[in-house]
């Protein structure tokens, strides 16, 4: 499926979209290569953009704005990181499985975080003015109720399970996300929040 249908399909109607997602076969370096990894880029693009060239409001000072050496690191090690932050969650979503009665392997796990991802990716528009970044919070409930939507479909979650299964799959996706971020920040110099 093309992925600006993808997208518009997994923001639009989830629950059909699951549905078809669910069933479809795929590999985990097409799922990187030819959906995470363009959705990945809007916010790490985004990023270097807001952060190079429209700044942040720096009080009687201006704007605060990094240097394009600065900007470029922060912009690939967000993109990396993006990456490598779902491929990590699908790993933990995938080892979760048996736990809570669900089945699954790697491409299904990676199918489920990265659909689930979408709007978050897509709400990196908003780095483009700084300040705006911290809206993609509201993407990221979007995420987990997708996630909650998926799980039964993708992983074979029985019913029961479906809550105690997000609940622990998103309190490990968080730190790892921090951690990242973490890295990111510590690299780059930059304030970076990861995107995954």
């Amino acid at each position: 499926m093309p992925l600006q249908s993808r997208v518009i399909g997994i923001l639009t109607t989830p629950a059909d979209e699951w549905r078809t997602v669910a069933t479809e076969p795929a590999d985990v370096a097409g799922l990187l290569r030819d959906y995470a990894a363009p959705l990945a880029a809007i916010p790490a693009v985004c990023s270097f953009i807001g952060l190079t060239v429209i700044g942040m409001p720096a009080g009687f000072y201006g704007r605060f704005r990094v240097g394009p050496v600065r900007g470029f690191v922060n912009m690939v090690l967000t993109f990396v990181m993006g990456l490598v932050g779902a491929w990590i969650a699908a790993l933990v979503v995938e080892k979760l499985a048996p736990t809570f009665q669900s089945r699954g392997n790697t491409a299904q796990a990676l199918k489920l975080v990265v659909y689930a991802m979408t709007p978050v990716w897509v709400a990196g528009v908003l780095h483009l003015v700084p300040v705006l970044g911290v809206l993609t919070i509201l993407a990221a409930l979007y995420s987990i109720y997708l996630f909650y939507l998926g799980l039964p479909l993708v992983m074979n979650t029985p019913t029961a399970q479906v809550i105690p299964y997000m609940v622990v799959s998103a309190v490990v996706v968080i730190v790892v996300s921090l951690v990242l971020g973490a890295v990111t920040t510590a690299v780059a110099g930059v304030g970076a929040m990861s995107t995954f």
